[in-house]
């Protein structure tokens, strides 16, 4: 990819932290591809040393922008709740005409947006004048989208637009969601994207960007004034804590009660390696096994393995009469969010470090 590699001037780098950056955790993307899915998965980079997790600094920003490596950044700044852009992330069959009909009707509102090409579909981007609530900007946009008859991806909608923030507010410890940073090379499709309205150069799509009108907090007040947002999209109650249950035959299986190996957090799971996988060389990653951290009770293996498979794995095999009875609920305990705060499993490279979900 060298022959992608540009120059990137401090006044671009110091205007691309100002414009896209709300908080200094990044991820970044592997280099080389899965060995078994071929893909470019992004991880949080960390200390060697300490083990923390770095932090971003114009430099990392430039050589971003260089094509040295690819970032991706996050679109919370967990002690304001509140983000410097939105970004509507559209990746299906004709989303592009979806997109160009939302950036139309944005404009009616007197809201100016940026559309950048992706390698699936595309990204259109909508800067703030100040940082904005997370959950006000979603309120505003993913509203807009549903009166359009533009499908918004949640709940039982399984394709449509993303709309980022993905989140109304984070708790405290999460990182939410991690869009691919604008402006750099894509490592799956070894390709640089650029924003529609200026041409094909680091200073020039700086300047177009800049010279873009901000939504100010006072339009976005006036813009959803008494508006919520919408209930298919609203978050899940919680739910109560699992009891905990007695079979007749004995406790609940709990996994995690019979397992060794380290685990690790990814998004609402945890991920370990799989010992049997492993032995057959189907788990390089050491992410097969992933168990929900709300309900340990739910874990799956993404290599196929079944229920009564994984348990007789770790040595604790079904009794005949529950075995049989099971098998018509198989789906029961293996029910897993792969949203990680959105992210599907393997979202963590080899070696890499723990992340949340990322789009590219």
């Amino acid at each position: 990819m060298r022959n992608l590699r540009l120059n990137a001037p401090a006044s671009v780098v110091a205007d691309y932290f100002r414009l896209f950056v709300n908080r200094r955790a990044y991820t970044l993307q592997s280099n080389r591809p899965h060995p078994e899915s071929a893909r470019h998965y992004y991880y949080r980079p960390k200390d060697n040393k300490t083990g923390q997790g770095l932090s971003l600094t114009p430099d990392t920003i430039r050589r971003h922008l260089e094509g040295e490596i690819t970032i991706g950044l996050y679109s919370i700044n967990p002690a304001t709740q509140c983000s410097k852009w939105v970004a509507v992330d559209a990746d299906y069959q004709d989303s592009l005409t979806d997109l160009l009909k939302l950036s139309f009707y944005l404009r009616q509102d007197g809201v100016e947006s940026a559309l950048e090409n992706s390698h699936r579909g595309g990204h259109l981007r909508i800067f703030l004048a100040e940082p904005l609530p997370a959950r006000d900007c979603r309120i505003y946009v993913c509203g807009l989208a549903l009166r359009l008859g533009i499908p918004v991806k949640g709940g039982k909608q399984r394709e449509g637009i993303e709309v980022f923030p993905k989140h109304d507010a984070l708790k405290p410890g999460r990182y939410g969601n991690a869009m691919r940073g604008p402006l750099g090379i894509h490592r799956g499709a070894a390709q640089r994207f650029w924003f529609d309205g200026a041409d094909e150069d680091l200073e020039k799509q700086m300047c177009y960007l800049n010279s873009l009108p901000k939504m100010t907090g006072d339009q976005l007040a006036r813009l959803i004034a008494g508006k919520a947002i919408p209930p298919q999209l609203a978050p899940p109650e919680p739910k109560a804590e699992p009891e905990m249950r007695r079979h007749a035959a004995g406790p609940e299986f709990r996994i995690l009660d019979h397992i060794n190996t380290k685990l690790r957090t990814v998004g609402h799971n945890n991920v370990t390696r799989f010992p049997s996988c492993a032995e057959e060389g189907h788990d390089r990653s050491g992410d097969n096994l992933s168990i929900s951290i709300e309900d340990p009770r739910k874990y799956i293996c993404w290599a196929g393995c079944t229920r009564d498979m994984i348990r007789a794995a770790v040595g604790c095999p079904r009794p005949v009469q529950h075995a049989l009875h099971g098998q018509k609920k198989e789906a029961s305990n293996v029910e897993i969010r792969c949203d990680s705060d959105g992210l599907a499993r393997g979202e963590v490279p080899c070696g890499g470090s723990e992340g949340d979900g990322l789009r590219g």
